[in-house]
């Protein structure tokens, strides 16, 4: 009798989102604060901002059919089947801190992004720019 080993790939693929403590804690308290048990943050991307797409956040009561929902510590992250393709992996962090606060996203699949972090580009987009860096508005890009 021979035995055969199967060699299968055990890579898997990033999660769709992460999100750090600090950020779960801030949800909570803006969930809380409106008393809105029971709902979601979605996460999404839009087109505009000063690098050609710009992150959004919405909260929202239920997830839409093709919506990925991304549970953590009693929080749920909604994203769209077009926005995870520009998230998938990113994480999302709360800031409090003398230059302001609020929700970042460090997004690895971003090549380029603005000084405010609230807009980026994707080599998707810019298959020549294959390094960060400010888009060269100068922080003035409204965010």
């Amino acid at each position: 009798m021979t035995t055969s080993i199967n060699n299968q790939d055990t890579t898997q693929a990033p999660p769709a989102l992460n999100i750090t403590p600090g950020a779960v804690s801030k949800v909570k308290e803006i969930l809380a604060a409106r008393q809105l048990d029971g709902y979601a943050l979605r996460v999404f991307v839009s087109g505009g901002g000063c690098s050609g797409l710009q992150y959004g956040m919405a909260i929202e009561k239920d997830a839409e059919d093709f919506d990925t929902v991304v549970a953590v510590d009693g929080i749920r992250l909604l994203v769209d089947p077009t926005s995870l393709r520009y998230l998938r992996g990113a994480s999302i962090d709360f800031v409090d801190d003398l230059m302001g606060g609020g929700f970042r996203i460090d997004n690895p699949n971003a090549v380029a992004s603005c000084g405010c972090g609230h807009s980026f580009r994707t080599a998707e987009d810019d298959p020549e720019s294959t390094t960060g860096g400010a888009c060269g508005c100068g922080g003035g890009c409204g965010h």
